[in-house]
Formats: C-alpha cells, sequence, structure tokens
C-alpha cells in the first residue's frame, strides 16, 4: 500500500509539542455534546460551485483549490467578498463563486496555457469584488505554476494526473505535492519533516464529493485522508477544550498576533488538530459510527466553527499560501 506519511508526522511532532496539549478528557464529551450534528458532506450542488457533471469540473475544481487559501482580511481592513445572483459571499465561497462568474462569462479558466499566461490584471478582474482578497500576487504566482506545469509533464491537462492516480487519493495528494510547489505543505522541525498537504488532499476530497465517489472523484481509499489542517478548526478545537496552548501562544492568538508561517507554534497547532480529529473518529467509532472518515470530522468542526458559540475567540493568524 502506498506510504502516506502525514498522519504519522503529525503524531510524532504532537508527541514532543511544547505549546500546544491535548485534552484527552474534552474528546468524549465533545462528542456527546455535539456529535449528534455530524453529517456525510454534504452535495457538491450549491449555489457558489461550479457544476455540469463532465471532466470540465473537475478541471474547475484543480482552480479553485490552486487558490484555496487565507481569506481573512487585516485588522481595519474590509472582508473580501464577491456578489453573485444577489447573493454576496466571502472566505471560500466567495472564492468559488468568483471562480464559477468567470468561467460561465467565457474566462478559460480550465485552460492550462491560459493559466500560464495569466496577468496580474486578468486576476483582479476575475476576483473582483468588495475589499481586496488576500496574497494577490502569490496567488497569481500559484496559477502560473499550475498551468505550466500542467503543460509540462501532464500534456496540459490535470485529467491525466487524476488517472494517473488509479482511484487513490493519496497518491493523487503525493503527486500534487511533488510536482506543484504551490502544493508542498511540509516543514523540517527537529530534524524531522512534518507533512500536512492540505490542499493536495482537499483536492481529492473535493473530486470525491463532486462526483459523488464516481468517474474522476472514484477513490478506494478517502479512509486515509487526513483533516485538512487550517486555522478553523483549530479554533472549534480550542473551545471544546480539546486543544490547550501555553499561555503566551494563547495570549498571541488573543492578541491577533501573527504568526510566521513555518514556525514551531504554527506547526504544532496544526499538527495537534491532526491527531486530534483522528482522536474524534475513534470516539465516534466507539459509538457505533463505523462508517465516519477525518474527511466527515473534519466538515463537522468546521460546520461548528460557523456558530457564534466557538467563534468567541480568535482563530491563530498566519499569512500562507498552504491554508
Amino acid at each position: 500500500m502506498f506510504e502516506f506519511p502525514v498522519l504519522g508526522s503529525a503524531a510524532w511532532l504532537a508527541a514532543r509539542a511544547k505549546f500546544v496539549f491535548l485534552n484527552h478528557d474534552a474528546v468524549d464529551s465533545a462528542v456527546e455534546t455535539w456529535g449528534h450534528l455530524v453529517q456525510k458532506v454534504p452535495s457538491w450542488k450549491q449555489p457558489f460551485h461550479y457544476w455540469d457533471g463532465t471532466e470540465e469540473t473537475a478541471r474547475w475544481i484543480f482552480v479553485l483549490d490552486v487558490l484555496n487559501h487565507c481569506f481573512w482580511p487585516d485588522p481595519g481592513d474590509p472582508l473580501w467578498e464577491v456578489e453573485m445572483d444577489g447573493t454576496w459571499y466571502s472566505g471560500y465561497c466567495g472564492l468559488a463563486a468568483a471562480l464559477k462568474k468567470a468561467y460561465e462569462e467565457g474566462t478559460p479558466l480550465t485552460n492550462a496555457r491560459y493559466l500560464q499566461s495569466l496577468t496580474l490584471k486578468d486576476l483582479e478582474g476575475i476576483l473582483a469584488g468588495r475589499g481586496r482578497i488576500p496574497l494577490l500576487r502569490a496567488r497569481l504566482d500559484n496559477l502560473r505554476e499550475a498551468g505550466r506545469v500542467l503543460v509540462e509533464k501532464w500534456r496540459g491537462d490535470v485529467m491525466h494526473l487524476i488517472a494517473w492516480a488509479q482511484g487513490s487519493a493519496c497518491r493523487l495528494a503525493a503527486r500534487l505535492v511533488e510536482d506543484f510547489p504551490s502544493f508542498r505543505d511540509h516543514f523540517f522541525v527537529d530534524g524531522q519533516t512534518v507533512y500536512f498537504w492540505k490542499r493536495a488532499q482537499i483536492f481529492a476530497a473535493d473530486l470525491h464529493a463532486a462526483f459523488e465517489g464516481q468517474g474522476p472523484g472514484r477513490f478506494l481509499d478517502m479512509d486515509r485522508l487526513t483533516a485538512f489542517a487550517d486555522y478553523k478548526l483549530p479554533q472549534v478545537l480550542r473551545e471544546l477544550e480539546i486543544l490547550q496552548y501555553r499561555d503566551d501562544l494563547a495570549q498571541q492568538i488573543d492578541d491577533q498576533a501573527l504568526l510566521a508561517s513555518g514556525c514551531r507554534e504554527e506547526i504544532e497547532i496544526r499538527a495537534m488538530t491532526l491527531v486530534a480529529v483522528e482522536k474524534l473518529k475513534d470516539a465516534f467509532h466507539r459509538r457505533g459510527h463505523r462508517r465516519i472518515t477525518s474527511v466527515h470530522v473534519d466538515h463537522w468542526l468546521w460546520s461548528l466553527g460557523q456558530l457564534d458559540l466557538f467563534r468567541r475567540r480568535p482563530y491563530h493568524r498566519c499569512r500562507t499560501i498552504f491554508y
């Protein structure tokens, strides 16, 4: 079986954590109190998602996940939002809405040669809305890279990469990381590499959701994917008292101070998030919910994060292309 290094490396660092700690006693109580809200991953067919039932949807999802990172504004700046069909969307939903609008208006977003020659002006037009999306230049670089690598290695079409994976979400994620530097979401800590591969794993999960496990989304190892370590899940896990921070780190987060990408504190937050999700998954399994995967738990936590109760304290802030 293909070795997938994400969880093992996260567990290795979690066992050596200095800033972030796992409260095992809070895991079962979280599932007992909130577990009734867990559900299968919802339908892809949301208003802001593109869907036509063909391989074009898979190509569009790839572009979406190249750009799927870091939406929060700096203090005092307006939230970036996009209007579509009379509704304003922000964050990930805003990104999807902007890309859907652009594609349906004729912008060839799924054409690799178009992506590799994209201009900043082009991207500003695609992502136009209220406010300004963070890391615009980095997003441009990532799209250009995506187009270039597809042309050079995959005959200009991400469908060849999906076919190469042969029904393995883990193989697909690992090859994305190998070929596309902007997906290389791993860091060297204490002499070891710690892997997260957040956006690479999400690409596989999005394909699986969009195609309902068929066609380009037919993966036989979805249960081997981990959670998608971002800034929202740790916020929820902290409110559930599953994650606990050393006092100085807790103060930094509460003060909305920026953490440097790749710093020890940030890597520990993300690694412990992955371990916590596995503990929660085990708790669901003990209660008879054997089909619950890490992806389900991830979505459950993300959904809880939309409730005001879980937004009482800030999420950690880190400007990064990885989440």
